[in-house]
C-alpha cells in the first residue's frame, strides 16, 4: 500500500503540470496514415481506416478473435460512421504502433471503488492514476485482448477514426466538385449531390488523403442505423466453409512438427534425458531442451516430419524428472495454508465503510460462513500451439494469441533479435479465456525453430500437456460475516479472503520490465467483493495475497468467477436467516443502486419468480456486476439420479450501449455453459506436485444433452458499452447453489457443487 500511495502521489505531481485531464481523447489515438499495409489503389486516411480502390473499407484489427465477435462488432463501429454496409468492410491485422494499445483494459485494473469512479466526481488520486495508466498503455502499445474490453476501449476511437475519414471524403468531394459541403450526402459509401454528381469512396480517397477532416462530430444516437441492430457475424462464412485459419491450420512449405513433454511435477526439471531411442525412430529428427520460459515448467520438444512422428518420439524419450527445490505442491495442503492465512493475516483492505467493529460488537447475532473455490484449468478447445521460422536474423511467428505485443517481445528475446525483426501473424483463436494472454508456448516454438536450420516448425501441446501445465485460476477461500440487530436486520458485512494474486505473476512473466521489486494490490483478488452494490451501512473487505507456488493466470471473468459465488451464496444465507424472499432481500439493499435493481427485477419477472414450478424443481437467483456490466440470473434446477440438472437459465443484462444484440446473446449463452461446467464438474487437484486431471474424461465439460435453455433479456441503455464476453459466468454458480439449497436443504459452500 505504501508503494501504491507513492505512485498516486507521483501521478498527482505530474498531473499538476497538465492542463485538464482529457489528455488521451479519442482523436489523439487516430494515428498517422502510414501504419496499415496497402494494396494496389488503397489509400490510408488514418491509422485505423483505409479506403480500397473499389470503395470498400479496411479496418485495422487490434484485437484477437476468439469467438467473442470482435471481427464483427468493431467493423460495425466503422461502418456506422462511414455510412457503408457492413459487407463492404474487411479487416487487416493491426501493427504494433502505440495507438493500438488497450487503454481501457489497464485503466480498469486499478482497484478503485465505484463510488470513486463517477465521471463528474472522481477524486484527484483516481484521475491521476487513470491518466498515468492510460499513458503507459498508450506509449507501450499493449494491444492485448482481455477484460471484456475490446468494444469499450475502441468505442470512441474507431467511431472517431471512421467519422474523421468520412469528413475528409466529403470535403474532398466538395472541393473537387466546387459544391457546398452541406449539400452533399452519403449512402452505402457513395457521396452524391442533388445535381446528379456522385462518386464512391474509392474514387475520392486519393483527394481525401490531402483534405483535412476539419471539425468531426460523431452521429447522434437517433441517427444510428447499424449500431444496436442484429447483424450477421463476418467470421461465420469462413468458419463454415473451412477457410478460416486457426493456429493449428498453419501450413508452410517444408513445415516440421514438434511435440512437447514438460516435467509432470509443477516447477520441476529433467534430471537426465536420454533421447537415443526416440531419435532412432522413423520420422524423428531432433530433440530440443526447453527451459522454463515465461513461467512455464521446463521440459523438451521432439521434432518430426508429422505430428504423429513427433509425439511417438516424445513418448520414447527416457527421462528422470526432479521435483522443484521447494518441494512438491499439494492442493489439499494449499487449502489448509490459505485458511491459516485467513486466521493470521489481515491482508490488504480494499474497501471500508462505517465502523465494522462497533457494528459487530453490538450485534444481536453474527452470521458467518466459509467458502472455497478450487484451481481451474482453461481447457480451450484448441490446445496451446505456435508456428515459427527463424532464418537470416529474422523471426516469423504464426500464433493464436491474446497478447500480440508480448508474443512478439518474447519471440525477439528468445531469438536474440530486435522486436522489429519479428513478424507476427495473429490467427483465429480456438478459445482463449485468458490462457492465451500467456506467451510460454510462443517462446518454446521459437526456441525449437532456432534448432531447425531455417525450416518452419509447428509446436503443439497434447491435451494432457495442456491440462497439466496451465496457468490455473487460483484457489481461493473466504470468510463472510454479517451482524444482525435485535429486529433481524443486517447491519454490516465483513469479507476476508485469501488466494494468490494473478497480476503480479503475469507481469513478471510477460512484462518483466514493469513488474517491480514488490507487488501492488491486485484488484482481481477482491473484485466483485469490495465493489459489490448492496447498501450495508458498515463494510470491510480485505484480501490476503498469497504465493503458493502453483502457476496462476487470468481465467474467464477472473476474480469475479469465484467471488460472485462467495457473496451471492452468502446473500441467500442472509435472506434465509432473516426469513425473507431472496429477491426481496436483495431489492431492499439496492435502494441506492437503481441499475442493479432494474436488472434484478427484469430477471425475476421474465423467470416468473414466485410462480408455480414443475414438481421437483426449484429456482435460484444471483446478481453480479463485472467489467462494467450487470447480470442477474434465475435458474431452474432439479435432481436427476441424485445429480443437479439445470433446465432453464433466465439472464437479464445491462451492458450499456449494445452494438450487436445477437453477439450479446451468443456470449451470454456461451458463458452460461462455461460457468455451468465449472459449477458442476471442474476442479484441478495437485498431488505430489502433479496435476491429477489430464483430459476430458477426468476434466469434463457440459454435454449437449445437459445444456439448459438460456434466455437473454437486454436492458436498454445509453451508457457507453460495458463488457460482454465474461459477464455471464459469475452469477451462474451461486444461482445453481442457491436453487440446490431449496431442493435439498444443504448449503453448498465449496465448488464444484458436488452432492456427496
Amino acid at each position: 500500500m505504501r508503494r501504491r500511495t507513492w505512485l498516486l502521489s507521483a501521478a498527482g505531481g505530474a498531473g499538476a503540470l497538465l492542463v485538464g485531464w482529457s489528455i488521451l481523447p479519442a482523436r489523439s489515438r487516430l494515428g498517422a496514415p502510414d501504419l496499415m499495409r496497402l494494396g494496389p489503389g488503397d489509400v490510408e486516411l488514418n491509422g485505423w481506416i483505409t479506403i480500397a480502390a473499389d470503395g470498400s473499407v479496411v479496418v485495422a484489427m487490434a484485437r484477437s478473435e476468439m469467438g467473442q465477435g470482435v471481427y464483427t462488432a468493431l467493423p460495425m463501429l466503422a461502418a456506422e460512421e462511414l455510412d457503408v454496409p457492413l459487407s463492404h468492410v474487411r479487416i487487416e491485422q493491426a501493427g504494433f504502433a502505440s495507438i493500438y494499445g488497450n487503454v481501457a483494459m489497464l485503466e480498469e485494473s486499478l482497484p478503485f471503488h465505484p463510488n470513486e469512479l463517477a465521471p463528474d466526481a472522481q477524486p484527484f488520486k483516481v484521475r491521476a492514476a487513470r491518466w498515468m495508466v492510460g499513458k503507459v498503455a498508450r506509449e507501450l502499445g499493449i494491444n492485448a485482448t482481455g477484460g471484456s474490453s475490446s468494444v469499450a476501449d475502441l468505442w470512441d476511437v474507431l467511431r472517431m477514426a471512421a467519422a474523421s475519414a468520412r469528413s475528409s471524403l466529403l470535403g474532398a468531394a466538395a472541393q473537387q466538385w466546387k459544391l457546398p459541403l452541406a449539400e452533399l450526402s452519403v449512402k452505402d459509401g457513395v457521396v452524391s449531390h442533388p445535381s446528379g454528381k456522385s462518386a464512391h469512396y474509392g474514387e475520392l480517397a486519393k483527394f481525401a488523403s490531402a483534405t483535412p477532416p476539419g471539425d468531426v462530430t460523431l452521429k447522434a444516437r437517433k441517427d444510428l442505423t447499424l449500431i444496436g441492430q442484429p447483424a450477421p457475424r463476418l467470421d461465420v462464412p469462413a468458419k463454415v466453409n473451412g477457410s478460416a485459419r486457426f493456429g493449428l491450420d498453419t501450413r508452410l512449405p517444408g513445415l516440421l512438427y514438434a511435440a512437447v513433454r514438460l516435467c509432470p511435477m509443477l516447477g520441476g526439471t529433467g534430471e537426465s534425458v536420454n533421447g537415443s531411442a526416440a531419435l532412432a525412430l522413423p520420422g524423428v529428427q531432433l530433440l530440443v531442451p526447453l527451459p522454463a520460459y515465461a513461467g512455464s515448467t521446463a521440459g523438451f520438444a521432439v521434432v518430426g516430419k508429422t505430428t504423429w512422428h513427433a509425439r511417438q518420439g516424445a513418448r520414447a524419450v527416457q527421462v528422470s524428472w526432479q521435483q522443484r527445490p521447494e518441494g512438491a505442491l499439494d492442493s489439499t495442503q494449499i487449502e489448509g495454508r490459505l485458511r491459516t492465512a485467513l486466521e493470521t493475516e489481515k491482508g490488504t483492505t480494499f474497501y471500508s465503510l462505517g465502523d465494522i467493529d462497533a457494528a459487530e460488537a453490538r450485534a444481536a447475532q453474527l452470521v458467518q460462513a466459509s467458502y472455497h473455490a478450487p484451481y481451474l484449468a482453461h481447457a480451450t478447445m484448441e490446445p496451446m500451439n505456435c508456428t515459427a521460422q527463424v532464418q537470416g536474423g529474422k523471426v516469423e511467428v504464426w500464433a493464436p494469441t491474446q497478447a500480440p505485443a508480448m508474443a512478439r517481445a518474447i519471440a525477439a528475446k528468445v531469438a536474440g533479435v530486435s522486436p522489429d525483426d519479428v513478424t507476427l501473424h495473429v490467427t483465429l483463436l480456438g478459445g482463449g479465456f485468458g490462457r492465451r494472454l500467456e506467451v510460454d508456448y510462443v517462446a518454446q516454438a521459437v526456441r525449437v525453430a532456432m534448432a531447425c536450420g531455417g525450416h518452419p516448425v509447428q509446436l503443439a501441446w497434447s491435451r494432457e500437456e495442456d491440462t497439466t501445465h496451465d496457468f490455473y485460476r487460483p484457489m481461493n477461500v473466504a470468510n463472510l460475516r454479517a451482524a444482525l440487530d435485535g429486529q433481524g436486520r443486517v447491519q454490516s458485512l465483513r469479507i476476508h479472503s485469501a488466494g494468490d494474486a494473478i497480476t503480479p505473476r503475469w507481469m513478471k512473466r510477460t512484462l518483466p520490465a514493469l513488474a517491480g521489486p514488490f507487488d501492488l494490490p491486485d484488484k482481481t483478488t477482491d473484485e466483485g467483493l469490495f465493489d459489490q452494490p448492496y447498501g450495508f451501512a458498515h463494510q470491510h473487505m480485505a484480501h490476503v495475497a498469497t504465493r503458493m507456488g502453483v502457476p496462476v493466470g487470468y481465467w474467464r471473468s477472473v476474480g469475479h468467477s469465484h467471488n460472485a459465488f462467495f457473496i451471492e451464496s452468502f446473500m441467500d444465507e442472509l435472506a434465509v436467516q432473516t426469513r425473507q424472499d431472496p429477491v426481496e432481500f436483495r431489492r431492499g439493499l439496492l435502494q441506492q443502486a437503481p441499475r442493479h435493481r432494474a436488472v434484478l427485477n427484469l430477471a425475476a419477472a421474465k423467470a416468473g419468480w414466485g410462480g408455480a414450478l414443475a414438481a421437483g424443481r426449484a429456482r435460484g437467483v444471483a446478481l453480479h456486476e463485472s467489467f462494467g456490466s450487470i447480470v442477474a440470473q434465475v435458474v431452474e434446477v432439479s435432481l436427476q439420479d441424485g445429480l443437479p440438472r439445470v433446465h432453464r437459465v433466465v439472464c437479464a443484462v445491462d451492458c450499456g450501449t449494445v452494438v450487436n444484440p445477437d453477439i450479446v446473446m451468443q456470449q451470454v449463452e456461451g458463458a452460461v455453459i462455461f460457468g455451468l461446467t465449472a459449477a458442476l464438474f471442474s476442479a484441478i487437484d495437485i498431488e505430489a506436485g502433479r496435476v491429477r486431471q489430464r483430459n476430458f474424461p477426468d476434466y469434463p465439460m457440459v454435454k449437449l444433452a445437459q445444456a439448459p435453455q438460456v434466455e437473454t433479456w437486454i436492458v436498454p441503455s445509453e451508457r457507453p458499452p460495458g463488457g460482454v464476453g465474461e459477464i455471464g459466468v459469475p452469477p451462474l454458480a451461486p444461482a445453481v447453489g442457491n436453487a440446490l439449497f431449496l431442493l435439498t436443504g444443504k448449503r453448498h459452500r465449496s465448488l464444484p457443487l458436488r452432492m456427496a
